[in-house]
């Protein structure tokens, strides 16, 4: 963004020059944030109430009678990185996988958008865009999406990846640009890929939230 968003490369010569002025909101990239709780467990039927006289239950409706079944992995939340500097660096996801494409981690649907200012409220970057595809490991996520929307025109239209690693206290994140200081609008970069979870989050600042993927094994 306005400097790299890795804490390693702020002087890259590769690094995006500064974008207009942004205020940090809540609303500044436009990303909603699902919640992971209701992302990672099923919906369940009721238990029922007994039928008076008889001692045995029955259902309390008809169409809870079946469970849903769980989506197949998702990436939720926000958060932002730790800094020993005034940077900041925010993420937010909203990704998922739905159950009837356990198979095709391509099919994920969702978005992202990513914040980098010099300090809260001053100038930087911001870019927001939709997923096209999510890969889950225990709690572990990566994740892939195109840039639809930013102001820093250079990136615009480019494939990003992402990594989150979700560790209850204090999740780590990466990202594709990593190791080259800022993201460069490739449009080469390979679905669901992404660099090691290097960063931390900041505590306080939000919380991260993994829905582990089911390997669809083969069975012969």
């Amino acid at each position: 963004m306005s400097r790299t968003t890795s804490p390693r490369h702020r002087n890259h010569p590769r690094a995006i020059a500064v974008g207009a002025a942004l205020l940090l909101t809540a609303g500044a990239a436009g990303v909603a944030v699902a919640s992971g709780d209701d992302a990672a467990r099923p919906s369940t039927a009721h238990t029922g109430t007994a039928h008076p006289g008889t001692g045995t239950a029955r259902s309390a409706s008809h169409t809870d009678a079946q469970a849903k079944p769980r989506e197949a992995a998702a990436l939720t939340g926000k958060a932002k990185m730790y800094r020993k500097t005034t940077e900041d660096v925010t993420f937010t996801f909203d990704a998922h996988l739905a159950a009837k494409n356990n198979g095709d981690p391509t099919k994920a649907t969702g978005t992202f958008s990513f914040v980098h200012l010099d300090k809260p409220g001053g100038e930087g970057g911001w870019a927001k865009g939709r997923i096209d595809c999510l890969m889950t490991g225990g709690k572990v996520a990566t994740a892939t999406g195109i840039i639809t929307d930013t102001n820093l025109k250079q990136i615009k239209g480019g494939r990003v990846g992402f990594t989150v690693h979700d560790q209850g206290e204090q999740d780590r994140v990466g990202y594709s640009w990593a190791a080259t200081g800022a993201p460069d609008n490739t449009k080469k970069l390979t679905k669901c890929t992404s660099s090691a979870p290097h960063e931390k989050v900041k505590k306080g600042t939000g919380d991260f939230d993994v829905v582990p993927w089911k390997v669809p094994y083969p069975t012969n």
